[in-house]
């Protein structure tokens, strides 16, 4: 375990861990599986909610017919805000090309409909966010799901804490990411 400016970062993450999404493989299998939607921050609800129309064209037929802004997200069992699922599957934000999953609100992004990537929870996958008390505490999730990520991080030599720069630093800032970059790097 290590602390970097009050967030505590759990001893899975100051490991050498090696991760690198593989979704040819997984098929985005993190958009479907799963018993509840994508965490989701009261800032990014308001965002999606104000920004649906522009997601909407990138969503799978289905869920564009259904979807308002009052019914895409959800409480899990712990009352967390969550993207709403379809038909309890998958995200209501994921469609699919080719057999693979992808978030309909990133190809918005990508396409620059909008100027938010995706939440900061499957941005930052397989890193989650908790409190604890006053803190914030970041854990590797460890999913059979992502075993794919781990052996292709691992035949690449991609470690965990360089395929989530960027969201690390989206998150927490760049002289926060340099910390722990340095925490991870000197282990």
């Amino acid at each position: 375990m290590a602390i970097v400016d009050n967030i505590i970062i759990s001893s899975e993450l100051t490991a050498h861990l090696h991760f690198c999404c593989y979704t040819k493989k997984c098929k985005g299998a993190c958009c479907v599986a799963g018993d509840a939607g994508a965490p989701l921050e009261e800032e990014e609800v308001e965002y999606l909610q104000n920004n649906l129309e522009m997601i909407k064209p990138y969503m799978q037929k289905h869920a564009e017919m259904i979807v308002h802004p009052d019914n895409l997200y959800d409480f899990d069992e712990e009352g967390q805000l969550v993207t709403s699922l379809i038909d309890d599957n998958e995200c209501i934000f994921t469609n699919f090309e080719n057999g693979i999953a992808y978030c309909a609100v990133e190809k918005a992004w990508f396409e620059k409909k909008i100027t938010f990537r995706k939440p900061i929870s499957c941005f930052l996958y397989p890193i989650r966010i908790s409190k604890d008390g006053a803190f914030l505490k970041l854990h590797y999730h460890k999913w059979d799901i992502c075993q794919s990520a781990v052996e292709y991080g691992r035949q690449q030599h991609i470690q965990l804490i360089d395929f989530l720069k960027t969201p690390l630093i989206e998150k927490f800032g760049n002289d926060w990411y340099k910390k722990f970059y340095n925490i991870i790097k000197n282990k």
